[in-house]
């Protein structure tokens, strides 16, 4: 048995509790690896050893955080660990939010987290600062490679008495901390070097990287609603009954776009939400709570706006990749914009 202690955070999931059936199930602990833990487990070796489970519902804890914590606190003050692992969450939003949660947690006291993330999930962004996020797939797909990359940084952490090295030399995801280090050439002569370089548009690396932010310009407000075509677009996953197109639950690859011409009011018999990232139950029943059509149909009749577009667009933003979201949305931009649309309401959950 190795000396030092491990203990590995999952969801309900994960956790082997359940689906989204269990996603309100309250923090407990099992004093063995579970699931994903045991697959690590057998690949930390000697460095550490996961002796327990802490496993928590998705809802739970996004819906009563602070009684989470202070439960998880009791439990790791009890067990006394020597790191805490997370995870992986991959591109999952709450459970990345919770394990980045947890791992604030730990980083208060006292102790360090591995976990492992899709770079997308709100959970990195975060809190990036308390965690060695390993990077991920974005699906759960990619366990089989994110296991082994988790466990060859804890132990390098060990290794190396808890200084692993910087996100490069360690192969984890940058945590937007800066540390002051010592090296040969001091900073005047790095920075004409690079300056340099760049003008003979040779190979340069800054010893800043400096975030990218994705800008976007807000479109003019419409002067007169009353003469406006108005198109509905949604991320909460408001589909036809069946879903037709088999939009995912998570990580949507597509959109749909319906029509809306012989409805006047969603219901349960006609339309249905495809999202797995929140409870399904009371947009099932009336999908008007997500793709509110039956009050733009009161302002079309009431003359508040122009008309309202035949066809509505829909996907799920659970999980869904930037780059897939930018892709939606450009196509469905053009296809607005051919219907002579003037302004969209956008849903989400």
């Amino acid at each position: 048995m190795a000396e030092r202690k491990a203990v590995h955070y999952l969801n309900q999931f994960f956790g082997g509790i359940g689906g989204e059936e269990a996603a309100d199930t309250p923090p407990r602990l099992k004093s063995e690896p579970v699931g994903p833990a045991g697959a690590l487990n057998a690949q930390l070796d000697d460095c550490c050893e996961v002796v327990s489970t802490i496993i928590c519902g998705d809802d739970y804890f996004s819906e009563n955080e602070g009684e989470a914590l202070a439960a998880i606190e009791d439990m790791l003050t009890d067990i006394n660990p020597d790191i805490i692992i997370a995870g992986p969450a991959f591109n999952a939003g709450r459970y990345g939010m919770a394990c980045g949660a947890v791992a604030q947690k730990a980083d208060e006291l006292g102790l360090p987290v591995v976990s492992g993330i899709y770079p997308e999930n709100p959970g990195y962004e975060m809190y990036r600062n308390h965690a060695y996020f390993v990077e991920t797939p974005d699906s759960a797909a990619g366990m089989r490679d994110a296991l082994p990359d988790m466990a060859s940084l804890v132990k390098r952490y060990f290794e190396t008495d808890g200084n692993p090295g910087g996100p490069e030399e360690a192969d984890y995801l940058p945590r937007g901390l800066r540390k002051n280090i010592f090296v040969e050439t001091r900073g005047a002569r790095r920075a004409v070097d690079m300056l340099l370089n760049k003008i003979k548009e040779e190979d340069y690396k800054s010893e800043y990287p400096m975030p990218a932010f994705d800008t976007v310009k807000p479109a003019e407000p419409l002067t007169d609603l009353s003469q406006a075509k108005i198109a509905l677009v949604t991320s909460g996953g408001i589909v036809p009954d069946g879903n037709p197109d088999s939009i995912e639950a998570s990580s949507a690859s597509k959109y749909g776009k319906y029509s809306l011409k012989e409805f006047d009011d969603l219901s349960e018999d006609s339309h249905d939400t495809a999202h797995g990232g929140y409870d399904p139950v009371y947009a099932s029943e009336d999908a008007d709570r997500v793709l509110p059509l039956d009050v733009m149909r009161e302002l079309e009749e009431e003359g508040e706006i122009g008309e309202l577009h035949d066809y509505f667009y829909t996907t799920v933003g659970n999980g869904t990749a930037v780059a897939s979201a930018r892709e939606f949305a450009q196509d469905i931009a053009s296809d607005l914009e051919a219907a002579d649309v003037e302004g969209v309401v956008l849903t989400s959950t």
